[in-house]
């Protein structure tokens, strides 16, 4: 007799700063969840206003967060998303000697805002950006903070909390791992790469960024589909790991487990 039973399913909360965080750092990562039957919710702070209006243009500076909104939208229906909610936090301007801002100073207000949206959501296990912010960027150093604290004021009742770039060796862009967040989940993502890939490509503003830094240590301009990481890591922050994982999330990614 066939198993008629239901599995429950898993509730994704995937938290980032800006549009393209979601796909650049973990999109591989989140369209695998999405395809093994998750609902993923995305959260992101900003729209995207400090950042670059591609190469050539694509619209005027003031227009930035209106267009970036609408590539984050097309980039989450790629990636399978469920949801997506912006909080409304403006993104500052990049400053002299390409200096990066946080887009508050007001960790625990943004942390109520993650907590209710966990709720909202009902969500199993949150994703967002790791505690070294990747590269250093202090709004992805923020987000982290307040994604932990939102995680922990539940207490008993806590989700899971994974972040994303997490260091593994070899890691193939280095730039990007997060230091001090060792890989508990390594994935290979070529089985999604098509749909990363093509949330990538709903970045339009964005692509001169994506490809810079790689053609130049290429000695070629690269194309976006040739910058896509084929191999992404996620590192558990809670509950506190110090081995292989073994949790609702871990079970259904699979993946190589490190410790």
């Amino acid at each position: 007799m066939a198993n008629n039973r239901k599995t429950r399913t898993i509730n994704i909360l995937a938290f980032f700063a800006h549009p393209d965080d979601e796909t650049m750092l973990n999109g591989g990562t989140l369209a695998l969840l999405a395809e093994r039957g998750a609902q993923v919710h995305y959260l992101c702070a900003t729209r995207g206003e400090g950042g670059e209006v591609g190469e050539p243009p694509v619209c005027r500076i003031e227009q930035l967060g209106e267009v970036r909104e609408r590539e984050m939208v097309c980039a989450v229906q790629a990636l399978g998303g469920r949801s997506l909610t912006f909080l409304g936090y403006t993104d500052p301007r990049v400053g002299p000697d390409d200096q990066l801002f946080p887009f508050t100073d007001d960790v625990t207000y943004l942390a109520g805002q993650v907590a209710a949206s966990i709720k909202q959501f009902r969500a199993d296990a949150v994703i967002s950006h790791g505690s070294n912010g990747e590269y250093g960027h202090p709004a992805h150093v923020l987000c982290h903070q307040a994604a932990l604290a939102a995680v922990l004021s539940f207490g008993e009742d806590a989700p899971l909390f994974y972040t994303v770039a997490a260091n593994f060796p070899q890691h193939p862009y280095p730039r990007l791992a997060n230091e001090d967040d060792p890989a508990h989940i390594i994935l290979d993502v070529t089985p999604v790469l098509e749909k990363k890939t093509a949330a990538a490509l709903c970045h339009r503003s964005q692509h001169a960024l994506f490809v810079r830094r790689r053609s130049k240590k290429a000695g070629r301009q690269l194309t976006v589909p040739e910058v896509m990481l084929k191999t992404e890591g996620l590192h558990r922050v809670w509950p506190k790991a110090d081995g292989p994982v073994e949790d609702a999330l871990a079970k259904l990614l699979g993946g190589d487990r490190g410790g």
